[in-house]
């Protein structure tokens, strides 16, 4: 039997945000039963984590179909079970992870991640993009595993309807993220995943490492506000901080349980 908890994630409400799984072990599962415990789950991540060790928590985080290297939303989610579920006092906590330590900080109304910036590189549009997508692209970024494409406007991003088996064929990406200014904040977003079995995710923390050091030099300011604006839509404040990103948000507990597994 595992305790359970599913967080709504970059929301101050549930039902909004994105839903992550959190499942606290005292020791690794077999990978293939973690994969099958997200493919159960059926969410965006499962993220699973370990008691401390070295003064950082071993965490890894599952789509339905793959192990991601970083993942945003589930991080957050692992640390808000972690002091609102669990009970942890220290003002922080630390993640070992694929991509390295990940910090987050408990706020007076939510937390902070600190999280390694994607710079990214400006790339050529890649062929068939602006097709899968179904509407123009300004410029295209490539990062450690997303290609950012830049947009006109809000009203484009909102309209979008991609063609997902087109978005299957994207050769050495993980995923499309595509933003542009928005109308009341500094820039929004829509990540499309299909590759990983999501093929829009909700709110997506990761994809804001390419986007915060995109917008910060395009606007010229480091402290963003930024919407994802997904069906359950995402409020994120990112500020660059050198080679590092800031990611504020809140998040909220949606469910409670144990599951049983052999």
């Amino acid at each position: 039997m595992l305790r359970i908890y599913q967080v709504d994630a970059f929301h101050h409400e549930v039902l909004r945000g994105n839903p992550a799984a959190v499942i606290p072990l005292d020791r690794w599962l077999p990978d293939e039963k973690l994969q099958a415990i997200a493919q159960e789950n059926n969410l965006s991540e499962t993220a699973f984590f370990l008691p401390e060790e070295n003064g950082a928590m071993p965490l890894r985080w599952f789509t339905p179909n793959k192990e991601v290297r970083l993942c945003g939303h589930a991080t957050l989610a692992s640390a808000h079970v972690l002091f609102a579920e669990i009970g942890l006092t220290s003002p922080s906590i630390s993640f070992s992870t694929l991509s390295g330590e990940l910090s987050v900080e408990k706020l007076a109304n939510g937390y902070r991640m600190n999280f390694p910036a994607d710079f990214g590189k400006e790339i050529s549009t890649p062929a068939g993009l602006e097709d899968a997508l179904g509407a123009p692209i300004k410029a295209a970024i490539m990062g450690k595993d997303d290609v950012l494409v830049v947009m006109e406007n809000q009203e484009t991003i909102a309209g979008l309807t991609p063609d997902f088996n087109a978005l299957l064929q994207m050769p050495d990406v993980r995923g499309v993220i595509a933003s542009a200014p928005g109308d009341t904040v500094d820039f929004v977003s829509r990540c499309f995943y299909p590759k990983y079995a999501v093929n829009e995710d909700p709110v997506t923390g990761s994809a804001h490492t390419l986007m915060t050091p995109y917008w910060a030099k395009a606007l010229g300011k480091d402290e963003l506000s930024a919407w994802q604006i997904s069906e359950r839509k995402g409020i994120l404040s990112c500020s660059l901080s050198g080679d590092r990103v800031l990611l504020e948000g809140q998040a909220r507990t949606y469910l409670r349980g144990q599951i049983y597994i052999d």
